[in-house]
């Protein structure tokens, strides 16, 4: 369900290296493709029926970049990466979820 929270106003890829949202409730996230790539959710990445993270953060390449961010539909966006890694589908509520400002880790 999208809320305030979850809603964002403004998507900007800035550059190869980052990704900021702004979100109808005022506040504004800022994530590295890096991120985005370790905390992806597809099949790939997550086991299915466990839910269990399979990928090893540690092996996303600290060069990594976003090659093409795309709304897909009004409920999510997704990315192509220079890892060749592509099928992840990242939901508004999800972003806003693992958003990685000091505000939002407390």
């Amino acid at each position: 369900m999208i809320t305030a929270e979850t809603n964002p106003i403004a998507i900007k890829k800035k550059g190869n290296r980052s990704l900021e949202i702004s979100w109808e409730d005022g506040h504004v996230s800022l994530y590295s493709f890096r991120y985005l790539r370790q905390n992806c959710s597809c099949a790939g990445c997550v086991e299915e029926w466990t839910g269990k993270k399979v990928l090893d953060k540690d092996v996303i390449p600290l060069d990594l970049l976003g090659l093409k961010a795309a709304t897909t539909g009004n409920y999510a966006l997704s990315f192509s990466f220079s890892d060749h890694h592509d099928t992840g589908i990242y939901h508004f509520d999800h972003l806003r979820e693992i958003c990685p400002c000091v505000i939002c880790k407390e």
